[in-house]
Protein backbone atom coordinates (compact mmCIF):
# COMPACT_ATOMS: atom_id res chain seq x y z
CA UNK A 1 0.00 0.00 0.00
CA UNK A 2 1.41 3.39 -1.01
CA UNK A 3 1.72 6.31 1.35
CA UNK A 4 -1.11 8.14 -0.45
CA UNK A 5 -3.39 5.12 0.01
CA UNK A 6 -2.57 5.02 3.72
CA UNK A 7 -3.73 8.62 4.01
CA UNK A 8 -7.20 7.59 2.88
CA UNK A 9 -7.36 9.86 -0.16
CA UNK A 10 -10.39 9.37 -2.39
CA UNK A 11 -10.02 6.55 -4.91
CA UNK A 12 -10.30 8.81 -8.00
CA UNK A 13 -7.38 10.89 -6.68
CA UNK A 14 -5.32 7.74 -6.09
CA UNK A 15 -6.09 6.66 -9.65
CA UNK A 16 -4.88 10.01 -11.00
CA UNK A 17 -1.67 9.76 -8.94
CA UNK A 18 -1.10 6.26 -10.26
CA UNK A 19 -1.48 7.53 -13.83
CA UNK A 20 1.18 10.13 -13.08
CA UNK A 21 3.44 7.50 -11.54
CA UNK A 22 3.40 9.08 -8.09
CA UNK A 23 4.06 6.56 -5.33
CA UNK A 24 6.39 8.20 -2.83
CA UNK A 25 5.61 11.60 -1.30
CA UNK A 26 8.09 14.46 -1.14
CA UNK A 27 9.02 15.74 2.34
CA UNK A 28 6.64 18.70 2.14
CA UNK A 29 3.80 16.40 1.08
CA UNK A 30 4.50 13.89 3.83
CA UNK A 31 4.43 16.55 6.53
CA UNK A 32 1.68 18.80 5.17
CA UNK A 33 -1.02 16.45 3.88
CA UNK A 34 -1.96 14.78 7.20
CA UNK A 35 -2.46 18.17 8.90
CA UNK A 36 -4.48 19.46 5.96
CA UNK A 37 -6.66 16.34 5.97
CA UNK A 38 -7.55 17.32 9.54
CA UNK A 39 -8.65 20.75 8.37
CA UNK A 40 -5.79 22.69 10.00
CA UNK A 41 -4.42 25.97 8.70
CA UNK A 42 -0.85 25.56 7.49
CA UNK A 43 2.29 27.56 6.83
CA UNK A 44 4.52 25.47 4.56
CA UNK A 45 8.10 26.40 3.76
CA UNK A 46 9.94 24.40 1.12
CA UNK A 47 12.23 25.10 -1.78
CA UNK A 48 10.75 25.59 -5.22
CA UNK A 49 10.18 22.33 -7.06
CA UNK A 50 9.59 20.18 -3.97
CA UNK A 51 5.96 19.32 -4.65
CA UNK A 52 4.08 22.10 -2.87
CA UNK A 53 1.23 22.12 -5.40
CA UNK A 54 0.40 18.47 -4.74
CA UNK A 55 0.81 19.08 -1.00
CA UNK A 56 -2.16 21.47 -0.95
CA UNK A 57 -4.07 20.08 -3.94
CA UNK A 58 -4.50 16.47 -2.87
CA UNK A 59 -6.10 17.02 0.56
CA UNK A 60 -8.16 19.94 -0.75
CA UNK A 61 -9.58 17.97 -3.68
CA UNK A 62 -10.30 15.11 -1.27
CA UNK A 63 -12.30 17.49 0.95
CA UNK A 64 -14.27 18.89 -1.99
CA UNK A 65 -15.06 15.42 -3.35
CA UNK A 66 -16.13 14.01 0.03
CA UNK A 67 -18.31 17.02 0.86
CA UNK A 68 -20.26 17.77 -2.33
CA UNK A 69 -22.34 20.95 -2.25
CA UNK A 70 -22.90 21.56 -5.93
CA UNK A 71 -21.55 24.63 -7.68
CA UNK A 72 -22.53 28.13 -6.70
CA UNK A 73 -23.25 30.52 -9.58
CA UNK A 74 -20.30 32.89 -10.06
CA UNK A 75 -18.68 31.31 -7.01
CA UNK A 76 -15.97 28.86 -6.04
CA UNK A 77 -15.30 26.55 -3.10
CA UNK A 78 -11.50 26.75 -3.22
CA UNK A 79 -9.44 29.82 -4.09
CA UNK A 80 -5.74 29.64 -4.95
CA UNK A 81 -3.85 32.93 -5.37
CA UNK A 82 -0.59 33.17 -7.31
CA UNK A 83 1.66 36.18 -8.01
CA UNK A 84 2.14 35.46 -11.73
CA UNK A 85 0.16 34.30 -14.72
CA UNK A 86 2.55 31.47 -15.53
CA UNK A 87 2.45 30.07 -12.01
CA UNK A 88 -1.34 30.33 -11.91
CA UNK A 89 -1.65 28.40 -15.18
CA UNK A 90 0.81 25.77 -13.95
CA UNK A 91 -1.09 25.25 -10.69
CA UNK A 92 -4.41 24.96 -12.54
CA UNK A 93 -2.98 22.41 -14.98
CA UNK A 94 -1.62 20.28 -12.12
CA UNK A 95 -4.90 20.42 -10.21
CA UNK A 96 -6.84 19.39 -13.31
CA UNK A 97 -4.56 16.38 -13.57
CA UNK A 98 -5.16 15.37 -9.96
CA UNK A 99 -8.92 15.89 -10.37
CA UNK A 100 -9.38 14.27 -13.79
CA UNK A 101 -11.44 11.38 -12.36
CA UNK A 102 -13.49 13.68 -10.12
CA UNK A 103 -16.55 15.71 -11.04
CA UNK A 104 -14.77 18.94 -10.07
CA UNK A 105 -14.30 22.04 -12.18
CA UNK A 106 -10.98 23.94 -12.12
CA UNK A 107 -10.87 27.44 -13.63
CA UNK A 108 -7.93 29.82 -13.99
CA UNK A 109 -8.08 33.61 -14.40
CA UNK A 110 -5.30 36.14 -14.88
CA UNK A 111 -4.56 39.35 -16.74
CA UNK A 112 -3.51 39.52 -20.36
CA UNK A 113 -6.64 37.77 -21.62
CA UNK A 114 -10.14 39.21 -22.14
CA UNK A 115 -11.88 39.57 -18.79
CA UNK A 116 -15.30 39.17 -20.43
CA UNK A 117 -14.43 35.70 -21.68
CA UNK A 118 -13.21 34.67 -18.24
CA UNK A 119 -16.35 36.11 -16.64
CA UNK A 120 -18.56 33.96 -18.88
CA UNK A 121 -16.72 30.83 -17.77
CA UNK A 122 -17.45 31.70 -14.14
CA UNK A 123 -21.21 32.10 -14.61
CA UNK A 124 -22.08 28.49 -13.66
CA UNK A 125 -19.52 28.54 -10.85
CA UNK A 126 -16.56 26.24 -10.30
CA UNK A 127 -15.08 24.14 -7.54
CA UNK A 128 -11.49 25.43 -7.74
CA UNK A 129 -10.44 28.88 -8.90
CA UNK A 130 -6.77 29.72 -9.46
CA UNK A 131 -6.19 33.45 -9.91
CA UNK A 132 -3.84 36.38 -9.80
CA UNK A 133 -5.03 39.09 -7.37
CA UNK A 134 -5.54 41.88 -9.89
CA UNK A 135 -7.79 39.99 -12.27
CA UNK A 136 -9.66 38.45 -9.33
CA UNK A 137 -10.54 41.92 -8.03
CA UNK A 138 -11.44 43.09 -11.54
CA UNK A 139 -14.05 40.34 -11.88
CA UNK A 140 -15.36 40.87 -8.36
CA UNK A 141 -15.85 44.58 -9.14
CA UNK A 142 -17.73 43.59 -12.30
CA UNK A 143 -19.99 41.38 -10.15
CA UNK A 144 -18.85 38.37 -12.15
CA UNK A 145 -17.50 36.58 -9.09
CA UNK A 146 -18.25 36.17 -5.39
CA UNK A 147 -16.01 34.72 -2.69
CA UNK A 148 -18.72 34.08 -0.09
CA UNK A 149 -18.63 30.31 -0.64
CA UNK A 150 -14.86 29.76 -0.32
CA UNK A 151 -14.02 26.89 2.02
CA UNK A 152 -10.28 26.63 1.31
CA UNK A 153 -7.98 29.59 0.67
CA UNK A 154 -4.44 28.97 -0.62
CA UNK A 155 -1.73 31.57 -1.00
CA UNK A 156 1.23 30.28 -3.02
CA UNK A 157 4.57 32.10 -3.00
CA UNK A 158 3.29 33.95 0.06
CA UNK A 159 6.46 35.96 0.64
CA UNK A 160 6.36 37.33 -2.89
CA UNK A 161 2.67 38.10 -2.74
CA UNK A 162 3.01 40.18 0.39
CA UNK A 163 6.49 41.57 -0.15
CA UNK A 164 6.02 42.89 -3.68
CA UNK A 165 3.03 45.18 -3.46
CA UNK A 166 0.18 42.73 -3.03
CA UNK A 167 -0.61 43.38 0.61
CA UNK A 168 -3.47 45.82 -0.13
CA UNK A 169 -5.17 43.58 -2.70
CA UNK A 170 -4.70 40.63 -0.34
CA UNK A 171 -6.27 42.52 2.52
CA UNK A 172 -9.28 43.36 0.34
CA UNK A 173 -9.61 39.76 -0.80
CA UNK A 174 -9.27 38.35 2.71
CA UNK A 175 -12.07 40.65 3.91
CA UNK A 176 -14.42 39.06 1.35
CA UNK A 177 -13.68 35.50 2.43
CA UNK A 178 -15.80 33.64 4.99
CA UNK A 179 -14.35 33.59 8.51
CA UNK A 180 -14.94 29.86 8.68
CA UNK A 181 -12.38 28.66 6.15
CA UNK A 182 -9.13 26.73 5.93
CA UNK A 183 -6.13 28.88 4.99
CA UNK A 184 -2.85 27.58 3.58
CA UNK A 185 0.35 29.53 2.96
CA UNK A 186 3.22 28.05 0.96
CA UNK A 187 6.55 29.63 0.07
CA UNK A 188 10.22 28.86 -0.46
CA UNK A 189 11.20 31.64 1.94
CA UNK A 190 9.36 33.29 4.80
CA UNK A 191 11.22 36.17 6.46
CA UNK A 192 9.95 36.90 9.97
CA UNK A 193 8.41 40.24 9.01
CA UNK A 194 6.41 38.62 6.24
CA UNK A 195 5.39 35.71 8.46
CA UNK A 196 4.11 38.19 11.05
CA UNK A 197 2.13 39.92 8.34
CA UNK A 198 0.65 36.60 7.32
CA UNK A 199 -0.90 36.16 10.74
CA UNK A 200 -3.68 38.46 9.53
CA UNK A 201 -4.80 35.70 7.19
CA UNK A 202 -4.11 32.40 8.96
CA UNK A 203 -5.08 31.22 12.43
CA UNK A 204 -2.95 29.00 14.63
CA UNK A 205 -1.26 27.32 11.66
CA UNK A 206 0.76 24.14 11.64
CA UNK A 207 4.25 25.13 10.51
CA UNK A 208 5.95 22.73 8.13
CA UNK A 209 9.55 23.46 7.15
CA UNK A 210 11.23 20.72 5.18
CA UNK A 211 14.57 22.45 4.73
CA UNK A 212 16.38 25.16 6.70
CA UNK A 213 14.81 28.44 5.72
CA UNK A 214 16.59 30.25 2.87
CA UNK A 215 19.03 27.43 2.21
CA UNK A 216 19.90 26.78 -1.42
CA UNK A 217 19.67 23.54 -3.33
CA UNK A 218 22.47 21.19 -2.32
CA UNK A 219 23.02 20.01 -5.90
CA UNK A 220 23.62 23.53 -7.27
CA UNK A 221 27.25 24.52 -7.76
CA UNK A 222 27.46 28.25 -7.05
CA UNK A 223 30.09 30.51 -8.61
CA UNK A 224 30.79 34.22 -8.61
CA UNK A 225 32.75 36.36 -11.08
CA UNK A 226 33.77 39.88 -10.14
CA UNK A 227 33.47 42.06 -13.23
CA UNK A 228 32.72 45.62 -14.33
CA UNK A 229 29.08 46.24 -15.08
CA UNK A 230 29.88 47.28 -18.66
CA UNK A 231 31.64 43.95 -19.34
CA UNK A 232 28.86 41.66 -18.07
CA UNK A 233 27.09 41.40 -21.42
CA UNK A 234 30.21 40.28 -23.27
CA UNK A 235 31.02 37.67 -20.64
CA UNK A 236 27.46 36.31 -20.68
CA UNK A 237 27.38 36.15 -24.49
CA UNK A 238 30.74 34.38 -24.72
CA UNK A 239 29.88 31.93 -21.95
CA UNK A 240 26.50 31.01 -23.42
CA UNK A 241 27.81 30.71 -26.96
CA UNK A 242 30.62 28.38 -25.91
CA UNK A 243 28.40 26.32 -23.60
CA UNK A 244 25.65 25.87 -26.18
CA UNK A 245 28.18 24.94 -28.84
CA UNK A 246 29.86 22.22 -26.77
CA UNK A 247 26.53 21.08 -25.21
CA UNK A 248 27.71 21.79 -21.65
CA UNK A 249 24.73 24.16 -21.36
CA UNK A 250 21.29 22.71 -22.05
CA UNK A 251 18.83 25.42 -21.07
CA UNK A 252 19.77 28.49 -19.11
CA UNK A 253 17.86 31.16 -17.23
CA UNK A 254 19.34 34.64 -17.06
CA UNK A 255 18.04 37.01 -14.38
CA UNK A 256 18.01 40.79 -14.57
CA UNK A 257 16.55 43.27 -12.09
CA UNK A 258 14.56 45.26 -14.65
CA UNK A 259 12.41 44.60 -17.70
CA UNK A 260 14.43 47.04 -19.78
CA UNK A 261 17.60 45.18 -18.77
CA UNK A 262 16.09 41.85 -19.84
CA UNK A 263 15.23 43.18 -23.30
CA UNK A 264 18.70 44.68 -23.71
CA UNK A 265 20.39 41.39 -22.82
CA UNK A 266 18.23 39.53 -25.37
CA UNK A 267 19.10 41.99 -28.16
CA UNK A 268 22.82 41.40 -27.58
CA UNK A 269 22.44 37.62 -27.42
CA UNK A 270 20.37 37.48 -30.62
CA UNK A 271 22.95 39.65 -32.40
CA UNK A 272 25.58 37.05 -31.46
CA UNK A 273 23.52 34.23 -32.93
CA UNK A 274 22.07 32.93 -29.66
CA UNK A 275 18.35 32.18 -29.73
CA UNK A 276 17.02 33.95 -26.64
CA UNK A 277 13.75 35.45 -25.45
CA UNK A 278 12.66 37.65 -22.56
CA UNK A 279 9.74 37.21 -20.20
CA UNK A 280 8.52 40.03 -17.97
CA UNK A 281 5.51 42.14 -17.04
CA UNK A 282 5.59 44.32 -20.17
CA UNK A 283 5.13 41.36 -22.49
CA UNK A 284 1.70 40.46 -23.76
CA UNK A 285 0.30 37.11 -22.74
CA UNK A 286 0.92 35.77 -26.26
CA UNK A 287 4.56 36.86 -26.12
CA UNK A 288 5.07 35.32 -22.68
CA UNK A 289 3.44 32.06 -23.73
CA UNK A 290 5.50 31.90 -26.93
CA UNK A 291 8.75 32.53 -25.07
CA UNK A 292 8.00 29.99 -22.35
CA UNK A 293 6.86 27.34 -24.84
CA UNK A 294 10.07 27.81 -26.81
CA UNK A 295 12.11 27.45 -23.63
CA UNK A 296 10.24 24.29 -22.66
CA UNK A 297 10.64 22.59 -26.03
CA UNK A 298 14.28 23.63 -26.39
CA UNK A 299 13.96 25.85 -29.46
CA UNK A 300 14.80 28.83 -27.24
CA UNK A 301 17.66 27.63 -25.01
CA UNK A 302 18.10 30.95 -23.20
CA UNK A 303 15.30 32.71 -21.32
CA UNK A 304 15.98 36.12 -19.77
CA UNK A 305 13.60 36.97 -16.95
CA UNK A 306 12.86 39.33 -14.12
CA UNK A 307 12.32 37.85 -10.67
CA UNK A 308 8.56 38.27 -10.70
CA UNK A 309 7.96 36.82 -14.14
CA UNK A 310 10.17 33.83 -13.37
CA UNK A 311 7.72 32.56 -10.76
CA UNK A 312 5.94 29.64 -12.36
CA UNK A 313 8.78 28.67 -14.69
CA UNK A 314 8.86 24.98 -13.87
CA UNK A 315 10.98 23.58 -16.69
CA UNK A 316 13.11 20.48 -16.41
CA UNK A 317 16.57 20.51 -17.95
CA UNK A 318 17.61 24.00 -16.80
CA UNK A 319 21.32 23.34 -16.42
CA UNK A 320 22.47 26.90 -15.66
CA UNK A 321 21.16 29.98 -13.90
CA UNK A 322 23.00 33.25 -14.55
CA UNK A 323 22.57 36.15 -12.14
CA UNK A 324 23.35 38.89 -14.66
CA UNK A 325 22.44 41.37 -11.95
CA UNK A 326 22.56 40.45 -8.29
CA UNK A 327 19.19 40.70 -6.51
CA UNK A 328 19.04 43.38 -3.84
CA UNK A 329 16.68 41.14 -1.82
CA UNK A 330 18.69 38.14 -0.66
CA UNK A 331 15.71 35.77 -0.63
CA UNK A 332 15.31 36.29 -4.38
CA UNK A 333 18.63 34.51 -4.91
CA UNK A 334 17.14 31.36 -3.39
CA UNK A 335 14.19 31.50 -5.77
CA UNK A 336 16.44 32.15 -8.76
CA UNK A 337 18.83 29.25 -8.36
CA UNK A 338 15.94 26.97 -7.39
CA UNK A 339 15.09 26.92 -11.11
CA UNK A 340 17.97 24.52 -11.71
CA UNK A 341 18.87 21.17 -10.08
CA UNK A 342 15.25 20.02 -10.23
CA UNK A 343 13.97 16.46 -10.19
CA UNK A 344 17.26 15.09 -8.85
CA UNK A 345 19.46 16.75 -11.48
CA UNK A 346 22.55 18.85 -10.82
CA UNK A 347 22.79 22.52 -11.68
CA UNK A 348 25.16 25.47 -11.90
CA UNK A 349 24.49 29.03 -10.76
CA UNK A 350 26.87 31.79 -11.89
CA UNK A 351 26.67 35.33 -10.52
CA UNK A 352 28.25 38.33 -12.25
CA UNK A 353 29.18 40.75 -9.47
CA UNK A 354 29.90 44.43 -10.10
CA UNK A 355 31.63 46.52 -7.46
CA UNK A 356 28.40 48.08 -6.19
CA UNK A 357 26.80 44.63 -5.87
CA UNK A 358 29.33 43.20 -3.41
CA UNK A 359 27.16 44.09 -0.38
CA UNK A 360 24.28 42.11 -1.94
CA UNK A 361 26.51 39.05 -2.29
CA UNK A 362 27.61 39.31 1.32
CA UNK A 363 23.97 39.40 2.38
CA UNK A 364 23.19 36.37 0.22
CA UNK A 365 26.10 34.40 1.67
CA UNK A 366 25.00 35.24 5.20
CA UNK A 367 21.45 34.18 4.43
CA UNK A 368 22.28 30.91 2.68
CA UNK A 369 25.41 29.94 4.58
CA UNK A 370 27.12 29.22 1.23
CA UNK A 371 30.18 31.10 -0.01
CA UNK A 372 30.33 31.45 -3.79
CA UNK A 373 33.28 29.77 -5.48
CA UNK A 374 35.36 32.40 -7.37
CA UNK A 375 35.29 32.01 -11.16
CA UNK A 376 37.97 34.12 -12.90
CA UNK A 377 37.52 35.78 -16.27
CA UNK A 378 38.81 33.85 -19.30
CA UNK A 379 42.43 34.73 -20.06
CA UNK A 380 41.55 36.06 -23.52
CA UNK A 381 38.31 37.71 -22.45
CA UNK A 382 39.12 41.22 -23.70
CA UNK A 383 40.20 39.92 -27.10
CA UNK A 384 37.09 37.78 -27.53
CA UNK A 385 34.81 40.58 -26.31
CA UNK A 386 36.01 42.87 -29.11
CA UNK A 387 34.87 40.36 -31.72
CA UNK A 388 31.22 40.39 -30.60
CA UNK A 389 28.72 42.11 -32.93
CA UNK A 390 26.64 45.05 -31.77
CA UNK A 391 22.90 44.49 -31.51
CA UNK A 392 20.77 45.69 -34.40
CA UNK A 393 19.08 49.07 -33.82
CA UNK A 394 15.40 49.08 -32.98
CA UNK A 395 13.24 49.16 -36.07
CA UNK A 396 11.10 52.11 -37.11
CA UNK A 397 7.35 52.18 -36.70
CA UNK A 398 6.80 51.66 -40.44
CA UNK A 399 8.14 48.11 -40.19
CA UNK A 400 6.09 45.15 -39.12
CA UNK A 401 7.31 43.15 -36.15
CA UNK A 402 7.85 39.51 -37.13
CA UNK A 403 5.44 36.91 -35.89
CA UNK A 404 2.30 39.05 -35.86
CA UNK A 405 2.71 40.30 -32.32
CA UNK A 406 0.22 42.26 -30.34
CA UNK A 407 -0.50 45.94 -30.78
CA UNK A 408 -2.55 48.67 -29.24
CA UNK A 409 -4.46 51.65 -30.55
CA UNK A 410 -2.88 54.94 -31.62
CA UNK A 411 0.70 56.13 -31.67
CA UNK A 412 3.66 54.73 -29.77
CA UNK A 413 5.39 51.40 -29.30
CA UNK A 414 3.29 48.42 -30.25
CA UNK A 415 3.20 45.26 -32.33
CA UNK A 416 0.92 43.81 -34.99
CA UNK A 417 -2.42 42.22 -34.19
CA UNK A 418 -4.81 42.78 -31.31
CA UNK A 419 -4.18 43.52 -27.69
CA UNK A 420 -6.56 43.33 -24.78
CA UNK A 421 -4.42 45.98 -23.10
CA UNK A 422 -4.97 48.85 -25.44
CA UNK A 423 -7.62 47.82 -27.93
CA UNK A 424 -7.31 47.71 -31.73
CA UNK A 425 -4.76 49.45 -33.95
CA UNK A 426 -2.88 49.46 -37.24
CA UNK A 427 0.66 48.26 -37.78
CA UNK A 428 1.72 48.74 -34.20
CA UNK A 429 0.22 52.20 -33.83
CA UNK A 430 -0.76 53.07 -30.30
CA UNK A 431 -3.01 55.91 -29.19
CA UNK A 432 -2.71 57.41 -25.74
CA UNK A 433 -0.02 57.94 -23.19
CA UNK A 434 2.88 55.50 -23.63
CA UNK A 435 2.91 53.15 -20.71
CA UNK A 436 -0.73 53.74 -19.99
CA UNK A 437 -3.58 51.44 -20.83
CA UNK A 438 -7.26 51.06 -20.24
CA UNK A 439 -9.71 52.07 -22.95
CA UNK A 440 -7.33 54.28 -24.91
CA UNK A 441 -4.14 53.41 -23.11
CA UNK A 442 -0.60 53.60 -24.29
CA UNK A 443 1.99 51.28 -25.62
CA UNK A 444 1.69 48.26 -23.43
CA UNK A 445 -1.53 48.52 -21.49
CA UNK A 446 -1.78 48.92 -17.73
CA UNK A 447 -3.55 51.43 -15.52
CA UNK A 448 -6.24 53.57 -17.10
CA UNK A 449 -4.80 56.45 -19.02
CA UNK A 450 -6.20 59.14 -21.29
CA UNK A 451 -4.92 61.49 -23.90
CA UNK A 452 -2.97 61.04 -27.09
CA UNK A 453 0.79 60.80 -27.37
CA UNK A 454 2.37 63.81 -29.03
CA UNK A 455 5.03 61.89 -30.93
CA UNK A 456 4.88 60.15 -34.26
CA UNK A 457 4.76 56.45 -34.79
CA UNK A 458 7.11 54.79 -32.34
CA UNK A 459 9.27 51.74 -32.92
CA UNK A 460 7.44 48.46 -33.31
CA UNK A 461 7.95 46.16 -30.37
CA UNK A 462 9.51 42.83 -31.29
CA UNK A 463 7.04 40.26 -29.91
CA UNK A 464 9.77 38.21 -28.23
CA UNK A 465 12.75 40.38 -27.51
CA UNK A 466 11.66 43.93 -26.83
CA UNK A 467 9.25 46.02 -24.84
CA UNK A 468 9.08 49.54 -23.50
CA UNK A 469 10.16 49.46 -19.86
CA UNK A 470 7.79 50.29 -17.06
CA UNK A 471 7.86 49.69 -13.37
CA UNK A 472 7.58 45.96 -12.56
CA UNK A 473 4.37 46.57 -10.68
CA UNK A 474 2.82 48.72 -13.35
CA UNK A 475 0.02 46.48 -14.56
CA UNK A 476 0.96 45.63 -18.13
CA UNK A 477 -1.73 43.02 -18.60
CA UNK A 478 -4.96 44.36 -17.15
CA UNK A 479 -7.25 47.33 -17.30
CA UNK A 480 -6.95 48.21 -13.65
CA UNK A 481 -6.41 51.12 -11.37
CA UNK A 482 -2.84 50.81 -10.21
CA UNK A 483 -2.94 47.27 -8.78
CA UNK A 484 0.11 45.03 -9.14
CA UNK A 485 -0.04 42.96 -12.30
CA UNK A 486 2.13 40.04 -13.25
Amino acid sequence: MSYFEQLGLAEPILRALNDKGYADPTPIQKQAIPALMEGRDLLGIAQTGTGKTAAFSLPSLHHLAKNPTGRYPSGCRMLVLSPTRELAAQIADNMRGYAKFLDLSVQCIFGGLPASKQARKLVPGCDVLVATPGRLLDLIEQRALTLRHVEIFVLDEADQMMDLGFIKPLTRIAAMLPEDRQSLFFSATMPKAIADLGKRFIKNPVRVEVAPQSTTAERVEQYGTFINQAEKQALLTLTLRAGLDDKSIDRSLVFTRTKHGADKVVRHLVAAGINAAAIHGNKTQAQRTRALDGFRNGTVPVLVATDIAARGIDVSGVSHVFNFEIPNVSEQYVHRIGRTARAGADGIAISYIAADEKPYIKGIERLTGVKLTPMPLPSDFQLQARTLPAPAPKRSGAERAPGGGQHNRGRGPGGNGRSNNGGRGRDGASRGTPGGGGKRGGANGGARSGGRSDGGRGPVTNPVTSAKPRDERGGGDRRSRGRPSY
